[in-house]
């Protein structure tokens, strides 16, 4: 194997931190199986310049969730320095992580997605929740506009949930999403590529013990389950395929992200999520797909260096 140097990089100061660095040591445990010269970096934004600098690796594995490295940030830093990375680039990354900027994409690309408002953090002077009351019929979800994992994430049944729910989302971000709440299956379509050539991996229907896939159904063992291949018709299937990779263009993804969509009872599917960073832990959506399609982790790291164009180098 050539030993030309990799670096992983993960944690750092997002509220993602944690699960970033769980990623991250699964990718170097990976490729080191593989035989690839792989280190890991902690993320530290004050000194990331200097440290590619001194190190120069021939590429970055992106581990980061959330801010820095899931936002574009990272990845502004590595196109100024010359440096090759995984995952998309700036205006990608930066683009799907801003919930309410992605939302407006979709809306106006004509990619389904559930009616929403955006509301701001100075607007709480006015009766932002009597508002969403009478604009949506309960129940609505409430996100923060810039987080990941499903923080921030809250499902107001009631008129007077609204208000604390705002409140949540705001602890996270100065912009808040409203939108209708979709009763039916979650499911999620992984898409890899290169923004040219794309494909969508089989598709994940999740269901949970709590009902929600929040940060801890998707991040403790046993509290939710894939089923692999959702449980749809094949009309449905299709839909929600050709969704995905419409979504993963329009955003102008690349190395691979996971279009989330929930489906009516009328078996439409409406985005509600896209992920440049998805998980890379023993319980993440991502490598589950994989292992349906007979790639195990350390072939789908591999194949995400290819992406990245790692044996061009």
């Amino acid at each position: 194997m050539e030993e030309k140097k990799i670096v992983v990089v993960m944690g750092g100061p997002s509220s993602e931190a944690a699960i970033s660095r769980q990623t991250g040591t699964a990718v170097i445990k990976a490729l080191q199986s593989k035989g690839y010269a792989v280190m890991g970096l902690e993320f530290d934004p004050r000194g990331f310049a200097r440290e590619m600098e001194a190190m120069r690796p021939a590429m970055v594995f992106n581990a980061m969730h959330g801010a820095f490295g899931e936002d574009g940030r990272l990845a502004a830093v590595l196109e100024l320095l010359g440096i090759p990375y995984t995952g998309s680039g700036v205006l990608a990354a930066a683009l799907t992580l801003d919930k309410a900027a992605a939302k407006r994409v979709l809306m106006g690309a004509g990619i389904p997605t559930p009616r929403a408002s955006m509301y701001r953090a100075f607007e709480r002077q006015r009766d932002l929740a009597g508002e969403i009351a009478a604009a949506f019929s309960l129940p609505v979800v409430v996100k923060a506009a810039s987080q990941g994992s499903s923080l921030g994430v809250v499902i107001a049944s009631r008129a007077e949930d609204l208000s604390g729910a705002l409140e949540e989302a705001f602890r996270y971000d100065d912009e808040a999403v409203v939108e209708e709440f979709i009763e039916g299956p979650e499911i999620t379509v992984a898409v890899w590529g290169d923004g040219v050539k794309n494909e969508t991996f089989p598709i994940i229907e999740i269901t949970t013990a709590s009902g929600r896939y929040d940060y801890e159904s998707k991040y403790t063992k046993g509290a939710s389950q894939h089923i692999i291949p959702a449980r749809l018709t094949p009309k449905t299937a299709e839909k929600a395929r050709a969704i995905a990779l419409s979504t993963f263009e329009v955003c102008g993804c690349r190395g691979v992200a996971r279009v989330d969509m929930m489906v009516s009872a009328e078996g439409q599917p409406y985005v509600i999520d896209i992920n440049t960073m998805p998980g890379m832990t023993e319980t993440s959506l991502v490598p589950d797909a994989a292992r349906a399609m007979g790639i195990d982790f350390p072939a789908l790291c591999e194949r995400l260096l290819a992406l990245a164009g790692f044996f061009n180098l």
